[in-house]
């Protein structure tokens, strides 16, 4: 059986999306009354642009059902199988909308709510390629994914809360006392959705070392086939000090860094970063 795997851009994957030949739906940033294609005509310091210039957020929209047709039908050509990944359906509309999209097919078309967000997403992405190169069926892809789903860290560290203020998410009392004592709350994805973990206090150099410890500690029976490190354009000694302590700390085949695209970013902001990964029960 041959298989198609495409994902949502919300995946954040990269360069790898060309290596390991996955099919990407672009969804949509609206600056203002500009609309642009996360990935391919906008890029994060457009958005930063924007925001320093506007004090608003932007936009994001998911691709409607008849695009989701429109993608699935071209992508399907040649294959026997496809198999789509969306960002959580919790936060955003997409999944639905593919899921109905799905139904024109006669059953060649999968859609799985991966219940993540950024390269967590991309993570059961790649599992999901791993499986297609070893020759699994469409459905053993997918009953896989949706057990590899409930456990897959994705977990991020802000910079700042001025996005996740502005997004609604933070009250302006807590941005306020986070700046002044320069807390940095940990933001998790439990269950397809964002909550708040633990509080960090201090520089982000010193406080991502012991995010790290933490993620050790709490999950210490992982998958060591890779990790991601994901940023939202950090600067350059963070992301060098997160991937030196990754490899003191753990023992990933494969660590990845990946810039977090439009989507991602224009509900985060400029310097989160978060390692991400898929653990053991």
């Amino acid at each position: 059986m041959s298989i198609r795997i495409t994902s949502d851009s919300t995946c954040d994957l990269n360069h790898l999306v060309e290596e390991r030949n996955i099919g990407i739906l672009a969804l949509q940033v609206n600056l203002g009354a500009e609309a642009f294609r996360d990935g391919v005509d906008i890029t994060p310091q457009k958005i930063f642009d924007f925001v320093a210039e506007t004090g608003t957020l932007p936009k994001t929209a998911a691709p409607s059902i008849g695009e989701y047709e429109e993608f699935f039908a071209k992508e399907l050509e040649g294959y026997d199988a496809l198999i789509h990944l969306n960002i959580s359906s919790k936060s955003s509309g997409s999944h639905n909308f593919a899921k109905t999209a799905a139904e024109s097919f006669g059953g060649k078309v999968f859609v799985v709510d991966s219940k993540a967000l950024s390269s967590g997403q991309g993570l059961l992405v790649l599992k999901a390629c791993d499986m297609r190169d070893e020759g699994k069926s469409a459905e053993e892809i997918v009953s896989a994914l949706e057990e590899l789903r409930d456990r897959v860290n994705t977990s991020f560290v802000p910079d700042s809360l001025d996005y996740l203020h502005k997004g609604g998410r933070v009250s302006g009392m807590i941005k306020t006392v986070a700046g002044v004592f320069k807390i940095h709350p940990q933001i998790v994805m439990d269950d397809g959705q964002l909550v708040p973990g633990k509080k960090y206090k201090g520089k982000m150099s010193v406080l991502i070392k012991q995010y790290i410890d933490d993620l050790k500690e709490m999950y210490p029976d992982y998958d060591h086939s890779r990790c991601f490190i994901t940023h939202s354009s950090a600067d350059a000694e963070l992301v060098e000090a997160a991937k030196a302590k990754v490899k003191e700390t753990f023992q990933f085949d494969e660590i990845i860094e990946t810039v977090a695209g439009s989507i991602i970013t224009s509900h985060c902001g400029q310097g989160t970063l978060g390692v991400l990964f898929i653990y053991n029960k």
